[in-house]
């Protein structure tokens, strides 16, 4: 198979979809949903499910969807010291105990410019106590939308130490949010990490949109992060996908979803057919939800019915949804309220339905949209390439987060 991609002696006979019946209801009713392929990540050398777990909303109690998605085939488990608060490195934790021979468990902490490795070090091992581990595979600097983060002395003294130490194996960089580009540029120009974990969905990709010209006044202007991704594989970084459902309105597609696909999968199947990307991780919420998920997982390509609801999905969200890592705004508010950034936690309260998630991410920005409520709305009306409204946007995103 392409993509550097191999069947699972565990799903080698199944078929693309396992699903039959209402596909509108999101339910598997040929059995549940499994890994069907794996990938090498890079330069790692680990063969990690195509389809991975994210846990950014998983909270204590939940141990059993980690077990599901593991008895799924699931082997790549994603979380950070932030995510609920530590839950979700607790929950993991318990939840794969006696399995750490078996799987990838990979965190993140945020790294700043001015970060001291005795600080990077602390956070370290504050997550391994709470993921019952002695190391992580991937540790990440989260969230980088700045440069300078990249090149903090600091981190790579911490790096040297704490891989001496067996305490992690590799490093990372997530990214989702302004300067997308230029860091995952940056990174790769220098060398600087041997994973990526960045935002990337159909939405964000100009070649999708060039059959839409002609039902959108505007289309996609983030032509780089493609060309990106391909630097980064070329030179062995292994490059991981999140943020692939575009919002994950998934309730929104189940009336125009045909037997036998769903929104999800065909978003997912796009994703996969990219021979830069090596696999994907999606926040799993629930066992019926990753059961549909790992019915995308073997994809190198689109069925005949993908395109059909990606675009059905684009019109609905299109002129709501901000594709943050154009950061085409950036700069547009005088007052200084990283637009792109606020808008990414709307998107937590208002399309991933997750409220406590959203405050908790909107109260880590360092200025919020509080600027917003007095301000006329004048200087950012026309700062989204993409059509949306920023002043009706940010100001209700503040009242409801803060």
């Amino acid at each position: 198979m392409d993509r550097r991609k191999f069947l699972t002696t565990a799903g080698a006979g199944a078929g693309l979809l396992p699903f039959s019946g209402t596909a509108a209801s999101g339910e598997a009713a040929t059995g549940p949903g499994r890994i069907k392929a794996k990938s090498v990540l890079g330069r790692t050398g680990f063969e990690i499910a195509d389809i991975s777990f994210g846990s950014s909303r998983l909270r204590d109690g939940q141990e059993h969807l980690v077990q599901h998605a593991l008895e799924r085939g699931v082997n790549y488990f994603d979380t950070a010291d932030s995510y609920t608060g530590g839950e979700s490195e607790t929950v993991i934790g318990r939840a794969l105990k006696g399995h750490r021979d078996q799987v990838y468990i990979v965190s993140k902490t945020k790294v700043w410019a001015d970060d001291n490795r005795q600080q990077i070090m602390a956070a370290l091992e504050g997550s391994l106590r709470r993921l019952q581990t002695d190391y992580v595979d991937v540790y990440f600097n989260h969230a980088v939308n700045d440069v300078e983060r990249l090149n903090n002395p600091e981190w790579f003294e911490f790096v040297e130490l704490a891989k001496k130490q067996g305490k992690i194996r590799f490093t990372g960089m997530s990214g989702h949010a302004g300067r997308l580009t230029d860091c995952i540029d940056h990174a790769v120009t220098n060398d600087l990490v041997d994973v990526l974990l960045v935002s990337y969905n159909f939405g964000q990709d100009p070649a999708f949109y060039e059959s839409l010209t002609r039902s959108f006044d505007r289309i996609a202007t983030h032509p780089g992060l493609p060309g990106s991704l391909q630097r980064a594989h070329a030179k062995g970084i292994g490059v991981i996908a999140m943020k692939t459902l575009m919002g994950a309105r998934l309730n929104d597609m189940r009336e125009y979803e045909a037997q036998g696909s769903t929104f999800s999968q065909a978003a997912f199947r796009w994703t996969l057919s990219n021979p830069d990307v090596d696999a994907l991780v999606v926040s799993m919420t629930d066992t019926r939800q990753i059961d549909e998920y790992l019915g995308a997982s073997g994809a190198t390509s689109l069925s005949a019915a993908d395109l059909p609801l990606l675009r059905r999905y684009a019109s609905l969200n299109g002129t709501t949804y901000c594709r943050q890592a154009c950061n085409d705004c950036e700069g547009a508010c005088p007052y200084g309220v990283p637009i792109a950034d606020v808008l990414r936690t709307r998107m937590y309260a208002t399309d991933y339905q997750d409220l406590d998630f959203a405050r908790r991410e909107y109260a880590e920005l360092t200025v919020n949209a509080s600027a917003c409520l007095s301000c006329s709305g004048a200087p950012c009306a026309s700062s989204c390439s993409h059509g949306l409204s920023v002043p009706d946007l940010c100001a209700p995103t503040h009242r409801m987060l803060a």
